[in-house]
Parts: structure tokens; sequence; C-alpha cells
């Protein structure tokens, strides 16, 4: 499975994607789009969608995984990360790519196994799981493969619970069949 991890933003857009087979992370693409600040907002968010419909196009992800919007303290920030995120959320829903929404916690919980890890912490080990020589720059970049790697586990849990529940199903029914 390919899998298209967002760490999103305005000024940065972490990107990260992913190959996830047989338990095995590797990456395939990585970097951040970035706008700048004295850019009018709209340009900014119409660069974000053009640029990530390329990073689309260019790695072809099965499935996308964002980082679920919460509210801090400033609201302008935020009210700006959420127009941001639509218009990501609209490059994968116009390219028929089905969207995860994880929170930080699952992300931590998942990468690392501790949902109060460290970003230093979550940082290393996307590091260790993707084999890279290095921990990806910007931050954001890092993140995106983490949210990435988050997706990964958490697919691979739905589809043993679906595997356990049709097992259960099948050995139910032929039970019953053989009356």
């Amino acid at each position: 499975m390919r899998i298209l991890g967002i760490d999103p933003g305005y000024a940065i857009v972490g990107y990260g994607v992913i190959d996830y087979s047989g338990g095995k992370y590797q990456a395939v693409d990585f970097g951040a789009i970035t706008t700048d600040a004295d850019m009018p907002f709209p340009q900014r968010l119409q660069y974000i969608y053009n640029e990530l419909v390329a990073v689309i196009i260019r790695n072809d992800p099965d499935e996308m995984a964002i980082e679920r919007l919460y509210f801090q303290n400033n609201q302008k920030t935020a009210i700006a990360v959420a127009e941001a995120r639509g218009v990501i959320l609209l490059a994968a829903q116009m390219n028929n790519i089905p969207i995860n929404e994880y929170t930080p916690l699952q992300v931590k919980s998942a990468v690392t196994g501790y949902g109060q890890a460290k970003k230093p912490q979550v940082m290393e080990m996307t590091r260790r799981l993707l084999k890279l020589e290095k921990v990806p720059k910007p931050d954001d970049t890092a993140d995106a493969l983490a949210m990435a790697i988050c997706h990964a586990q958490s697919s691979g849990t739905r589809l043993r619970n679906m595997l356990n529940a049709q097992s259960t199903n099948i050995r139910f029914n032929t039970g019953r069949n053989k009356k």
C-alpha cells in the first residue's frame, strides 16, 4: 500500500510518501511545500493545492493520512491552517484518494508506542522505521512521514480485524451448515 502522509499548514505543508508491505516501511518521496509570507493568502492556497496535486500525480498514493485539526490558543492561525487543510483535502478528494485523519496522540502511539512521546522521540523513531540516514527536514516533513506510518499501522490493524471477523463468520457458518 502506498500512503501519502500530510502535516497541514499554510507556510509549510510537510508531505511524506511511504510504501507499506509485509510489516515493512519504505520511504518513497518526502519534502515540504512552502509559501512566501508576502504572497497573498488566496495565492498561497492555490500554490499548496497545485503543488500537492503534483505530488499526488508523481506518487499515485492509495490513501492519504492527515492530522486531525484541533484548535490551539491562536484562533487566527488555526483558521488559516483549517483553510489550507481544506485545499489539501480537496486535492485528495479530486484525485479519488481515501482520506484518513489522526490525532497527534494516535501518531505518537503508533510510531513510538507511547502517546506522550516528545517530538524528538517521534522523529527519531520515524527515521529508524524508514531506515533513513538522518531525520528529514523541515520538521513538518518528518511529521508527515510519521503520519503515514501511523496510517500503515492502523490500516494493518483494520485489515487483521476484518480477516479475523471473516474467519470467525466462516467457522460459524460452516459449523451451522454441517447439521
